[in-house]
């Protein structure tokens, strides 16, 4: 908490990272984010949760070039998370990461094909999805002292 009339500067440790949520059934948003919670590790800052149901949206979204990671579901109707990841990789430089939702781990080649930085298969084990978004943030953070 910061005393009244003083606004302690917010560094960028402190500032939340973006994080787009790609599915058009909100159910599955809704799954990726209660995964995560808030702050998935105590190295991250807290996380913003830009939810979006559709592909124009995630490119406008993206294009902005505040999101540090993008979740896409690659079983989303009409476009999915992994033809949008490989567009988004194609054609954004320095891409930030991308985690794609998978229907099964056998897709998992798939997502390798859209360079995706990771794969999580449907249903969503929270743990997994963790442990990816964890790996590919953590780089992003500056390291503090």
């Amino acid at each position: 908490m910061s005393q009244p009339g003083y606004d302690a500067p917010v560094t960028d440790a402190q500032r939340p990272l973006k994080v787009l949520v790609y599915s058009d059934d909100v159910n599955t948003r809704q799954q990726v984010i209660l995964a995560l919670g808030r702050r998935p590790h105590p190295d991250l800052p807290e996380l913003e949760y830009v939810e979006v149901a559709t592909e124009p949206v995630v490119l406008q979204n993206m294009d902005a070039g505040d999101v540090a990671l993008a979740i896409l579901d690659g079983e989303a109707v009409p476009a999915g998370g992994m033809g949008i990841a490989k567009q988004l990789k194609d054609e954004i430089y320095e891409c930030p990461p991308v985690v794609v939702l998978t229907g099964r781990p056998q897709d998992a080649w798939l997502a390798t094909w859209s360079r995706a930085e990771a794969a999580v298969p449907h249903p969503i084990d929270p743990i997994q999805l963790a442990e990816a978004v964890i790996g590919l943030l953590r780089p992003s953070v500056p390291a503090t002292s």
